[in-house]
């Protein structure tokens, strides 16, 4: 397991403002403040939508994460140490909170304004192309794996340290790919319905070629993928 852009131990609360995040009481899980402007994703993602999306949904998960956890010997530990230790004692309501805790942390993340398209030639989009045999085999794979989430989920480009290549997966609810042996998530992309439906009602089509068209980041990805192959990653 590796944990990305610092969420380890956070101290700090949103307390949520128009457009800003402001220091607040200790914690152990944080609520980040968006990378961009609540406007920044639009047209493909409404500011209407992020503040809903991080005001609402992805605060009330990291609010109920840190109630559950206040006074027990999980409090002060990091949010992967907690996702994956609640995991294992299959305490669901707690998996459910702090991973999408997480999820959501990473999601915002991997996009950026005017973002999507294919990536730069590099490290990335070697590895994408030997895993998939092609850029657009990748596209239709992650495509598809977005589409079919039955329900509620998220789509994610992973890389397995076993089989030294990337791998596209769909987990459905809170579940995250960390608890599989050998996985990093280096992507993802949220399939709940509040994450689009806003901007596209039922068409999840839509809301996911633009994701891949318009909003992905690259950068990041790329990042992630680096630190994935580093070698320091936690087998479990």
């Amino acid at each position: 397991m590796r944990t990305f852009a610092g969420w380890g131990v956070a101290v700090i609360v949103c307390i949520l403002t128009k457009d800003t995040c402001v220091v607040g009481a200790a914690s152990t899980i944080e609520l980040p403040a968006l990378p961009y402007s609540y406007n920044a994703l639009e047209p493909v993602i409404g500011r209407k939508t992020l503040h809903v999306h991080h005001d609402k949904h992805h605060a009330k998960y990291v609010a109920t994460a840190n109630s559950m956890i206040e006074g027990t010997a999980l409090e002060g530990k990091s949010v992967e140490q907690i996702l994956l230790e609640s995991y294992r004692a299959k305490n669901q309501g707690l998996f459910n909170n702090v991973a999408q805790s997480w999820n959501h942390a990473f999601y915002w993340k991997c996009m950026k304004p005017k973002g999507g398209g294919t990536p730069n030639k590099g490290q990335l989009l070697t590895l994408i192309e030997s895993s998939f045999g092609s850029f657009e085999n990748f596209q239709k794979e992650f495509a598809q794996a977005g589409n079919t989430a039955f329900g509620s989920g998220w789509a994610w480009l992973v890389y397995n340290s076993k089989k030294k290549k990337l791998e596209v997966t769909k987990t459905i609810g809170a579940d995250n790919p960390m608890t599989a042996a050998h996985v990093t998530p280096i992507l993802t992309m949220d399939v709940w319905e509040h994450a689009y439906y806003l901007d596209y009602q039922n068409m999840r089509v839509t809301y996911v070629e633009s994701f891949l068209d318009k909003l992905v980041n690259w950068d990041f990805v790329a990042d992630n993928l680096k630190r994935a192959m580093g070698g320091s990653k936690e087998e479990l």
